[in-house]
């Protein structure tokens, strides 16, 4: 788990300015949830965090140190798994064990582990296209995962699914963080999944600004009451 600090971040493309002034820390195993109206920064600021995009000014550190570029130890979850279409499930999950010229031996055996802890086993030597989206999500959670990274950053990645395979996929998502915790910075645009994630609710306004961030009652507590949170986010997007 890494502790991030983002300080007085600005980011930009050309001379448009996307994100302005951000100052937020993250604490190692938080699950920070990001939301806003679309075009606010939300994938901006997480493809900051992951180094893939220089801040104008401001920096980001994790664990006191600067980021310089990207690194293993932070990685992007996609709405699309961005899963190999030529690869087994098993193989899928392998991949950044094997990019680390990990021994085949351990790649396999960890690849297995995952697979079985996001409920896949059977499923080993499938392609993608025979699984349903769901399916390919938790191969690209358990690739993700199988890459043991400090900080997880997702971008809406239950966002293409149905209603109750997207709850599943929450849930799956909570116990395996709390198996094994790591600092997640989580993106969406549904304040429910929002609330239900988050230890924190992080809301950004439409320049790209800060608005407000929030404590969620309703973290990992199914069917909490969270009417007020609820309003105060919605609320703040608005505005």
């Amino acid at each position: 788990m890494s502790r991030l600090s983002i300080d007085r971040l600005h980011v930009g493309y050309g001379s448009t300015g996307v994100l302005t002034d951000i100052c937020i820390d993250i604490e190692a195993g938080e699950i920070l949830v990001v939301v806003g109206p679309s075009g606010c920064g939300k994938s901006t600021l997480l493809r900051t965090l992951a180094g893939l995009l220089t801040p104008t000014s401001g920096q980001i550190l994790v664990d006191g140190r600067p980021i310089t570029g990207t690194s293993g130890e932070r990685a992007l979850v996609f709405q699309d798994d961005g899963l190999l279409r030529w690869r087994s499930v098993r193989r899928n999950v392998e991949l950044p064990l094997a990019i680390r010229k990990v021994s085949k031996a351990e790649r396999q055996t960890r690849a297995e582990q995952w697979i079985s802890q996001v409920g896949l086993k059977g499923y080993e030597n499938h392609l993608p296209r025979e699984l349903s989206g769901g399916m390919r999500q938790r191969v690209q959670l358990a690739r993700t995962l199988a890459g043991t990274p400090r900080v997880v950053l997702a971008d809406e990645p239950f966002g293409a699914l149905d209603a109750q395979t997207r709850t599943t996929m929450q849930r799956l998502l909570v116990d395996v963080w709390q198996q094994h915790p790591t600092t997640v910075v989580f993106v969406t645009h549904d304040v429910d999944e929002a609330l239900f994630l988050g230890d924190r609710v992080a809301v950004l306004g439409k320049n790209g600004r800060l608005k407000t961030v929030i404590e969620s009652p309703a973290a990992r507590i199914p069917d909490a009451d969270s009417k007020a949170a609820r309003t105060e986010i919605l609320g703040a997007v608005a505005a």
